[in-house]
């Protein structure tokens, strides 16, 4: 996309509707958040290095950075419209922000990133959209960036185990009331179906639409995302020695692993 194309397009607008629609269904998003950069807070210096895993268009790392100052981000997604709209709306951050196309799927992944260790990684509502091997790969990969004492939280929706069905049957009748084009309209609120058709609208836009058609070709979310022991089998299997939920509401948790 040319850049007179990009300076014309209102991408601090489209990243707004895309936070106010992403709220719908995850009211607790902000807290969410809130709770992640805390941890870092308590436990990292000020001038930490992070990873935002499927960072979509930055909302986290918009966030991150105006929290701490001193901190550097690499935001990492396969989706050409979320980069180019983070691009867009957040640019480099004052030099503070890289933005990185790769594939978390992919075993290589990892070398998209370059040679540098971490001090944090963080994702949100992201790594759900990964196969079991692939994410057991990822958390080994992530191992082995991250510095002694580094953390990793991951904030999503991991499913309750089968040894607590009374859990996962409340949880997923809260997420099903919730999540209804009903209870959309009821909130005045936008639908991701509804934010996707009017971002594949805009004409400015359809370069960057079609390149993610292309990219995305053939590729199928999973049914059942991996478990929240899923997860914490994964971490521990790695070598985080500590791993743990720090927050919770229903199956909305905060996964937090120490290296």
């Amino acid at each position: 996309m040319a850049e007179d194309e990009r300076q014309e397009i209102d991408w601090v607008g489209w990243l707004r509707r895309w936070d106010a629609q992403q709220a719908g269904y995850v009211p607790e998003r902000e807290e969410r958040f809130s709770v992640m950069f805390d941890v870092l807070a308590e436990l990292l210096p000020p001038s930490f290095m992070a990873l935002d895993l499927g960072c979509g268009p930055g909302s986290l790392t918009q966030r991150l950075l105006s929290r701490f100052p001193q901190a550097r981000v690499i935001a990492i997604d396969l989706d050409p419209v979320m980069l180019a709209l983070g691009r867009g709306a957040l640019g480099t951050g004052d030099d503070r922000l890289r933005w990185v196309c790769a594939d978390l799927a992919a075993r290589d992944w990892d070398k998209q990133v370059g040679d540098e260790q971490v001090d944090a990684v963080l994702s949100s509502t992201a790594l759900h959209w990964l196969e079991p091997d692939a994410l057991a790969g990822v958390y080994a990969d992530l191992a082995r960036r991250l510095r002694p004492g580094g953390v990793l939280l991951n904030g999503d929706h991991m499913a309750f185990g089968p040894g607590t069905p009374t859990l996962s049957l409340l949880s997923d009748r809260r997420l099903g009331r919730q999540w209804t084009d009903a209870a959309f309209a009821a909130r005045d609120i936008e639908t991701a179906e509804q934010w996707w058709t009017s971002f594949c609208a805009e004409p400015a836009l359809a370069p960057v639409v079609a390149e993610r058609a292309q990219r995305f070709a053939g590729k199928q979310r999973q049914e059942s995302p991996p478990s929240f022991d899923a997860h914490v089998e994964a971490l521990k299997s790695a070598g985080f020695r500590e791993v743990g939920t720090i927050w919770q509401v229903h199956s909305n948790r905060i996964l937090l692993a120490v290296r």
